[in-house]
């Protein structure tokens, strides 16, 4: 009863995802009756197979039988919607949050926690094994995280002054009293933002430092931001939290006039006023066509440009532009794994267990960011070289390393593949061991390049996609052996997974 509930709460939402110009698909693409839900795939959706058809499906759980609407197909694959539910499935849990099946940033949450950690860590075995096609050992079962909601300590939210309506919205032919929303983009709306009235991501201060935010702009006519017409004054705001008790708000604004700029000042000072626990209140004019502001100045309108994050005995600084895992305690336990897998049961020259300074090896930190794996690993090691491409972060990882005392780190910015060379192997010395935890993108060749001929010991490699990393696992297959493998996950209700990977030199 619970999942026919979940399904009728949210029909109207399947219908949004169903129902456009369904007319028209209708005559194109069949109506599969009754088809049993069978499995969880990437990207968030679901599968079944019909006859020798892979057919994709969102918001549906193992178990579920559904009318599927097909709306696209290919020669081995096709994707559908979910019209009707003729019987839901006993693993189905109902959502949490009302903007569940548009918002579209939890896709599993009608899944229980423990299906979801099964499929992540399904998903990463397959991504290994079907891409990189190395020898794999077992996979250490998935850490979980301690907590599934309220875990992140950063969230952006955008302003427009279009809403996203939705279908059942637009067919009733309600008014609202303000197009303009401050919430997510939906997936292919550019120009329009989901209003968003609770996100249970983060504690409850999001809520209230948005809708704050939202209701002084309605009742002083602040203009919210226009994509097409690159006009507005709000544009965006971003929340950082910490487990020290900082609290961070940035605003992102578009002065275009001396106007807009009293506006703006005189919002900051009534969130100042309204916030008392606001420790850095910092602000941004980007009067660029992209939302980016990493090329621009933060302004700091009261309190610090940074806060505090606290992880075993060490405090990291975090600025406006700064990377940093954004679970916090999952972090800890993801970078735990990087130490064991670094230092776990080696000796002597590579291994550091010996007494003095010499006996403990020489570790390469690749994307460091502001050096948290760099500095969280430092005492295990000779020395730690960390490179990242923002040069602000690394300003942070050379105070972090102050702050706590450390005094075996150096830090270098600029591009991974121009600053990782032979040349600079030869002038820093050839690493024992290298951690590296690049973007979604994966390492660049060249870098993988350097790495065989730098030759290290062990090489951690931690990563957000299983993809790219089984890609490079592949790459780096001639002279390494994968020996452990331990996913993570830090991003309960989604789809994403982080994932380690030990490998040692043949």
């Amino acid at each position: 009863m619970a999942g026919w509930k979940l399904w009728s709460t949210f029909a109207a939402d399947f219908k949004e995802f169903s129902f456009t110009d369904m007319s028209r698909k209708r005559k194109e693409l069949p109506l599969l009756e009754s088809i049993e839900i069978t499995d969880v795939a990437a990207e968030g959706k679901a599968l079944v197979r019909v006859n020798d058809m892979v057919v994709f499906v969102p918001f549906v759980v193992p178990g579920d039988v559904v009318d599927l609407q097909l709306t696209r197909k290919k020669h081995s694959y096709a994707e559908a919607e979910a019209v009707r539910m003729v019987r839901p499935s006993k693993e189905r849990v109902e959502p949490f949050c009302p903007h569940f099946g548009v918002c579209g940033g939890c896709k599993w949450q009608m899944l229980p926690y423990e299906l979801q950690l099964r499929a992540k860590q399904k998903q990463v075995m397959d991504a290994l094994t079907r891409i990189g096609k190395v020898e794999l050992p077992e996979c250490s079962p998935i850490l979980g995280s301690k907590k599934t909601q309220e875990y992140r300590n950063k969230l952006e939210f955008g302003f427009c002054n279009r809403r996203w309506l939705t279908k059942e919205q637009i067919r009733s032919g309600e008014q609202f009293e303000h197009q303009e929303s401050v919430g997510f983009h939906t997936t292919g709306s550019f120009d329009k933002i989901l209003p968003i009235e609770e996100c249970h991501l983060m504690e409850p201060v999001n809520d209230r430092l948005r809708l704050f935010i939202r209701d002084y702009a309605y009742d002083h006519g602040l203009t919210f931001y226009d994509q097409r017409e690159h006009a507005g004054l709000l544009r965006g705001m971003m929340i950082r939290t910490s487990n020290t008790g900082g609290l961070m708000l940035l605003v992102q604004f578009c002065m275009m006039t001396e106007e807009e700029r009293s506006q703006a000042k005189a919002l900051l000072k009534a969130i100042d006023d309204n916030f008392q626990e606001i420790t850095s209140l910092l602000y941004v004019d980007n009067q660029k066509w992209n939302d980016t502001f990493g090329d621009l100045p933060v302004e700091v309108f009261k309190g610090d440009d940074h806060i505090f994050l606290a992880m075993e005995d060490l405090r990291f600084k975090v600025g406006a532009k700064s990377f940093y895992q954004t679970n916090t305690e999952q972090a800890l336990e993801l970078y735990k794994v990087a130490r064991e897998f670094a230092f776990g049961g080696l000796s002597g020259k590579s291994g550091g267990s010996g007494n003095s300074v010499e006996d403990k090896p020489l570790v390469y930190d690749l994307y460091t960011g502001t050096g948290t794996i760099a500095n969280f690993v430092a005492r295990q090691a000779r020395e730690v070289i960390g490179i990242e491409y923002v040069p602000e972060a690394i300003e942070d990882a050379k105070v972090n390393s102050e702050l706590n005392g450390i005094r075996n780190t150096r830090f270098y910015a600029g591009d991974m593949k121009d600053i990782l060379t032979e040349e600079f192997v030869r002038q820093h010395g050839q690493p024992d061991i290298i951690i590296t935890d690049p973007p979604r993108a994966g390492m660049h060749g060249d870098v993988i390049d350097v790495i065989l001929k730098a030759a290290p010991g062990r090489i951690v490699y931690v990563s957000c996609n299983p993809a790219t990393q089984a890609r490079d696992l592949a790459l780096l297959d001639a002279d390494y052996k994968v020996t452990r493998i331990q996913p993570v996950d830090m991003f309960p209700h989604t789809q994403h997974v982080e994932n380690v990977v030990l490998l040692e030199r043949r």
